[in-house]
Order: C-alpha cells, then structure tokens, then sequence
C-alpha cells in the first residue's frame, strides 16, 4: 500500500493517509515509514515504482483499495490506464490469465468512476494466434525452448504462443527495462527463483540495467513481503556472482 505525504516522491496524497489512519493509525505510521523507506530508492523511476506496485496487487491479489491508490498515484505522475493494460498484457503471461482478467475487471471500474475513457487497442494479427504447425517462429530463445521440449511437447507448444501474444503487449509503451523488472518481480511474489528468474534477470541486464538497478528491484519488492524477498536475494546474489564473479 502506497500511502505518504504529499512533499515527497511516493505518488499518493495526504488523503490517501488520511484515510488509511481512519482504518487504523498505528498501521498509518507502520505503512507510512515502510514506503518512505522503499520509495527513497534512486535507482528505479517512479513509473517502474508504480508498475512494480502494480504487479504485486496482481499476484498477492490486493485489488482493493491498495490496487486504487496506486493506480491513481500512477495517474498523478504520468502512468496512463494505457499503459496499465499493456502492464497486465504483459504479466498475464506469467501471473495466470485468471488474476490478470481479475485487474482489469477492477482496473474498468477505477476508469469509469474517475470519467476515464476506455483506452482503445488494436487487435492482434491472426498469424501471433495460431498453434501447430501453421504457429508463426517462436520468439523463445532456442537454450529454453529445449529445455522446455524436454518437459512436453504441448507445453511447448503453449509457451510458444504465450511469448508470441507477449511480444506484442504494447509495443512503444514498454521499455525492455520496465517488462523485465515487472517479470522477475513475479518471480519473487511467486517463488520462482530457478530457471525464470534467471531469464528475467538476464533480460533486464541485457535490455541495460545494472546490477545495482537489478537489486533495486527487491530492495522495492521487500514492502510486499520481507519472507519472499530474503529468498530471492539469495537466489539473486548467486545468480550475480555467477555472471560477474568480481561484481
């Protein structure tokens, strides 16, 4: 739950304080002092903060009121409905359709109740839909793609698909940083810590984020579950010390 005072970089109001201090104070100041500490973060921007908020009422689920408050703080520092939904587009993928179609079933009544328009989007070419063997290339890189042939064959077949519908979830409006910060955050929320973090974390550090912006994903994600995050910051420092032993 994003909940601060309005001087400084966490994207809600004193309202939104306000509010939750009704609920309960002592829980207020809790809340408060915990995303003071995380929104301090440098190395992320508030959108990828925002998106990472995002994420994590997806997979919790939190599609209440915390879900809300960062979605209107996203309004207030630029993050359109626009670009929510090709946020949800994306982590469907990974998250499971069920809890996608879930936030953007509340994502509509957010839009409708604050007078949003209804953001339009253009529909998929039919070739990205198609399986078997008329199915267009898989985008998988060929390592994981057998690996995964080594598992089953529809699977495969399914995975294929999926990273075709994903490489199109809002192209322009994603930068490679943001879908692989969003994507490992995922990993952490569920505990994936093996094969997929390790492709998520390669994404990001090829698409141009550092080790220290890698970490600063968890450092974010820590608010969302301090149990979770201690296990992926075990998986990660492995994960960094393999790749770069002197880092």
């Amino acid at each position: 739950m994003t909940i601060t005072n309005d001087h400084d970089r966490n994207p809600t109001t004193k309202a939104n304080l306000d509010l939750v201090t009704t609920l309960d104070p002592v829980f207020a100041q809790m809340a408060g002092a915990t995303v003071d500490h995380v929104w301090a973060i440098a190395q992320l921007t508030d959108r990828e903060k925002v998106f990472l908020c995002v994420v994590a009422d997806v997979c919790h689920p939190s599609l209440g009121l915390p879900f809300e408050l960062h979605i209107r703080g996203g309004l207030a520092r630029g993050v359109s409905t626009g670009d929510i939904r090709a946020l949800l587009r994306l982590i469907s993928y990974d998250s499971g359709y069920p809890a996608a179609l879930a936030a953007f079933d509340r994502l509509a009544e957010i839009e409708a109740a604050a007078g949003l328009p209804h953001p339009d989007a253009e529909p998929l070419a039919a070739e990205l839909l198609h399986t078997g063997p008329d199915a267009a290339a898989s985008p998988l890189p060929a390592p994981i793609r057998a690996q995964l042939l080594d598992l089953d064959a529809h699977f495969t077949e399914h995975f294929d698909l999926q990273s075709r519908l994903r490489s199109v979830t809002g192209p322009g409006t994603l930068t490679v940083r943001e879908r692989a910060f969003a994507t490992m955050s995922i990993d952490v929320h569920y505990q994936t810590l093996e094969e997929t973090f390790r492709a998520h974390v390669g994404r990001a550090l090829s698409g141009g984020a550092s080790p220290e912006d890698v970490r600063a994903v968890l450092r974010f994600n820590a608010q969302f579950g301090v149990t979770k995050a201690w296990r992926a910051w075990k998986a990660l420092n492995v994960l960094l010390a393999e790749l770069d032993p002197t880092a």
